[in-house]
């Protein structure tokens, strides 16, 4: 397989990955994905901000998580975040606190 074939089946992987996440998995939260397997939404869209920035494009934590959600944080959270169960929180506490 040649490097760009790679290259466009990795960003078509990641781009069903987004969909699958912001459109289809809405009912899943953060906390649980990052308890599960150490990344969330959040990590996702922070390493897309990243790798902008690394390449010199200038992009901001919100404007990455804006670019990742497909909308702002706050209509994110107002459609579809709910407030975490204590024992997530305990979880996240104990593996990430």
């Amino acid at each position: 397989m040649d490097d760009q074939t790679k290259l466009e089946l990795e960003a078509a992987a990641f781009r069903r990955l987004q969909q699958h996440l912001m459109q289809e998995r809405t009912d899943v939260q953060n906390i649980d994905m990052m308890n599960l397997t150490g990344f969330c939404r959040n990590c996702l869209s922070r390493w897309y901000q990243e790798a902008a920035n690394e390449r010199g494009i200038e992009m901001s934590k919100d404007e990455g998580r804006e670019a990742f959600y497909g909308m702002t944080m706050a209509e994110w959270k107002e459609k579809y975040q709910t407030e975490a169960p204590a024992d997530a929180k305990a979880a996240f506490k104990d593996t990430h606190g």
